[in-house]
Order: C-alpha cells, then sequence, then structure tokens
C-alpha cells in the first residue's frame, strides 16, 4: 500500500474547486450516514451508477427505474460507502488536485473534474452492462485529476507513506512513477475481473477508475488555461509541455 503525504509543488492559488468538491462530498456523506440502512441502500440504488440500468431496459422497468434518466452518472460521484472510501478519495484529491486547479482555474477545473468522473462511469457501464450492482464514488473523478497531473507535473516528488509491519516508512517517490504504478494496478485488476468474470474484485469497480484517469490524460489540455502560467515553470514541472502551456 502506497499512501500519498504530499508532493513537491506548491499551491500557488487557494484550491476553491478542491475545497467546494470536498465540502459537497463531506456534506452528502454526513446526510447517508443519518439514514437507516435500508434507506442508505434505496439511495445507492437510485442515485448510485447501475450499468444495468441503461443496458437492459425491461429489467430496469420492471425493478421500477425511470426511462432516459442519466443523473446517476453526476450523482454517483458524490456519494460514498463508507468513511475510508470518502477519506481516500478526498485525501488524493486534495494532494494533487490543488496543482491542477492552478492550471484549470477553479471553474475549468470543475467542468474538467465532472467530465472525468461521467467519462468514468461510461466505461464502467460499457465493461460492466450486466452489472445491477449500485456504484458509487469519487474515484473515477479523482483518477481523472491524477491523469491529468500525470501529464503535467510527472517529475514532481510525492512524498509516500508505505506501511512495512505497521513501521511507516517514508519514501520520495517521481509522480510519474507513483500515479503510473497506480494506474497499472487499476488496469491490472480490471484486466483480471474481465477474465475471472467478476467486475468487482475487491468490491472496486477498476475500469471506472482507467476510464477516468484515461480522460483525465486526454483531456487536461483542452482545459489548461495559458494565462494562468505566468510565471517561471518549477523544476518539477514538465518541461516538453505543448506550446499552449507555456508561459505568456
Amino acid at each position: 500500500m502506497m499512501i500519498p503525504v504530499m508532493d513537491s509543488v506548491p499551491s500557488r492559488n487557494t484550491p476553491i474547486a478542491i475545497y467546494g468538491i470536498i465540502f459537497v462530498n463531506a456534506l452528502v456523506f454526513l446526510l447517508e450516514i443519518q439514514l437507516p440502512s435500508g434507506s442508505r441502500d434505496q439511495l445507492f440504488y437510485w442515485l448510485g451508477l447501475v450499468p444495468a440500468r441503461y443496458t437492459h431496459p425491461a429489467w430496469a422497468q420492471f425493478v421500477g427505474f425511470a426511462a432516459d434518466v442519466y443523473w446517476p452518472f453526476l450523482t454517483s460521484m458524490f456519494l460514498h460507502g463508507g468513511w475510508l472510501h470518502i477519506i481516500g478519495n478526498m485525501w488524493m484529491l486534495y494532494i494533487f488536485g490543488d496543482n491542477v486547479e492552478d492550471r484549470m482555474g477553479p471553474i475549468g477545473f470543475l467542468g474538467f473534474y465532472l467530465l472525468c468522473g461521467i467519462a468514468a462511469g461510461v466505461l464502467h457501464v460499457w465493461t460492466n452492462p450486466m452489472s445491477t450492482i449500485p456504484t458509487v464514488g469519487a474515484s473515477g473523478a479523482v483518477a481523472g485529476v491524477m491523469g491529468a497531473y500525470f501529464v503535467l507535473f510527472p517529475r514532481a516528488q510525492v512524498i509516500t507513506l508505505i506501511p512495512i509491519f505497521f513501521y511507516p516508512f517514508f519514501v520520495t517517490i517521481p509522480a510519474f512513477i507513483f500515479i503510473g504504478v497506480w494506474a497499472f494496478i487499476q488496469f491490472y485488476n480490471g484486466t483480471l475481473g474481465v477474465l475471472t468474470l467478476n467486475p468487482h474484485v475487491g468490491g472496486i469497480a477498476w475500469w471506472a477508475h482507467v476510464g477516468g484517469f484515461a480522460a483525465g490524460v486526454i483531456l487536461c489540455g483542452f482545459f489548461v488555461q495559458p494565462a494562468r502560467t505566468c510565471r517561471h515553470c518549477p523544476k518539477d514541472q514538465v518541461f516538453w509541455e505543448l506550446p499552449w502551456f507555456h508561459e505568456r
């Protein structure tokens, strides 16, 4: 297990969008845990992402899903199944998101974040069309943020906690290695799930992570604002960025 503690690129601006996303997720989660377990399960079923809802209309109609309702691709991003789930997602967002928001601006970052989450949901539905299990969590969108960080700050250093027999061992890992290893694990487990016909290996929707990460890598260039890079590029930042990423 690798737990990121901090990165080496300081944030230049207050990450307004990051704080807002964390606040909304925390508020929704606090409301969730006030519900009885049966009501919470029902909430996940209706606002979580159930692939068969979109791939098997007859089944969806039989169980009572409304037709042509696509809000779960969005609402599922703000639901979490437990304390470790939400803390893990929000921590990864906080570590890697502030620098990405610096490059995109709060509004651009929010749009980017939501698009990555939706892309994660689409790939999850496509790779698990028979699933009737609700998928919830911000991890697909957070994976998109990590994909953008992978492109924009590959040489940043990530201080990482690796617990070894309950001993906290700290190491510094280049971001492209840390995130690259993380992405490989998502792809490997997703592939393993396909081969074993178990789409939720370990209870995790791996292909949603892969979809979000891929979307982040592909889309980040469309959201970076050159006007926000009027500064000396830190040594940790990628030197081979495309021309519209450079200082103006």
